[in-house]
C-alpha cells in the first residue's frame, strides 16, 4: 500500500502549536474522525492512547508513529501534524518531536498494519527526506513529498 492510498490533504496540520503529546493525538483523533462517520473522535483518541501506553511511538530524530487498531475502523487511514517547536514524546534519544505520522487500521488488519508501519519508518529514516519535509513551508508541496515517497 502506497502512501497516497491512505491520506490527504484534508488529514494534514503543519506549524501547529502542541505542547503535550495528549495535545498531539487529540489533532489526530479529530483529523482521522472527519472523513468516517462510523468512528467519533473520542474512540480514536482511546486507541492511539491506549497504544502510548504500551510504549512510546517515537522513532527518534524528531518522528513519531502513533498508531491503533480499531474495531469500528473499516479502512487504513493516515494523518500528518507537524508542530512549531518539538516536544517530548519520550523518545528513546531524548530529542525533542516534531513530526508525526498517525496511522489508524481495522482491528484485523494485522500484517498490513506491520507492514504500512515498516514503510512509514523507513521513509522517516531518510535524513534528506526528513530535512525536506521540515523545511518546505507549503503544506501542499509536503504533501506531495508524503506521498511521492516509494519503498525501495
Amino acid at each position: 500500500m502506497q502512501i497516497s492510498e491512505i491520506i490527504t490533504p484534508e488529514r494534514m496540520l503543519c506549524h501547529v502549536q502542541a505542547s503535550s503529546k495528549k495535545r498531539v493525538l487529540e489533532y489526530f483523533s479529530k483529523l482521522l474522525a472527519t472523513e468516517t462517520s462510523s468512528i467519533g473522535s473520542r474512540e480514536i483518541f482511546d486507541a492511539l492512547l491506549a497504544r502510548e501506553r504500551l510504549g512510546s511511538t517515537a522513532l527518534g530524530k524528531g518522528v513519531a508513529i502513533p498508531h491503533a487498531r480499531v474495531a469500528q475502523c473499516e479502512v487504513t487511514m493516515a494523518a500528518f501534524l507537524q508542530i512549531e517547536q518539538g516536544i517530548n514524546y519520550d523518545s528513546l534519544d531524548d530529542e525533542p518531536t516534531d513530526l508525526f505520522f498517525a496511522l489508524m487500521v481495522p482491528e484485523n488488519s494485522t500484517e498490513e498494519h506491520l507492514n504500512i508501519l515498516a514503510n512509514i519508518a523507513e521513509m522517516f529514516s531518510d535524513e534528506t527526506f526528513r530535512d525536506r519535509l521540515r523545511h518546505e513551508p507549503e503544506p501542499s508541496k509536503k504533501f506531495e513529498l508524503l506521498t511521492a515517497w516509494k519503498t525501495t
